[in-house]
């Protein structure tokens, strides 16, 4: 009988996710938003980190900061918040977040680099029509 094990392991789960979570409302309330948009990325939440795209630009020089954030996120990263930002950019409240990322990864990626990033090719057709 493993029921005992498996109920374990979900708890233990559960517990780490938890765990997470405070991490995640500590990081966004330390105003560290490089580690908080790359926990709440790995905790695969597109609204995290929507809300943490928000609050690096509602910051003196948010531009500025969002740009040396979303550079220095690893490449599987950038990957995932270029699919999150496909969904934002097709609602109006968001769009212009999803546009200010866009523009950081056209900016600082060169051509080459952007066309190896899985889903790149559905990404781009469908930001087209809201773009």
């Amino acid at each position: 009988d493993v029921t005992e094990i498996e109920e374990k392991e979900a708890q233990a789960k559960q517990e780490e996710q938890i765990m997470k979570e405070q991490e995640l409302s500590n990081l966004l309330h330390e105003k560290r938003y490089l580690k908080a948009l790359g926990l709440a990325i790995s905790l695969d939440r597109p609204h995290t980190v929507l809300m943490v795209v928000k609050a690096i630009l509602k910051e003196a020089d948010g531009r500025k900061h969002l740009e040396e954030t979303i550079v220095r996120l690893r490449k599987d990263q950038k990957e995932a918040v270029l699919t999150f930002l496909v969904t934002w950019n097709t609602n109006s409240r968001n769009c212009h977040e999803a546009q200010a990322v866009i523009e950081t990864l056209l900016k600082h990626e060169a051509p080459e680099s952007l066309l190896q990033y899985s889903g790149i090719k559905s990404a781009v057709e469908s930001l087209l029509p809201y773009t």
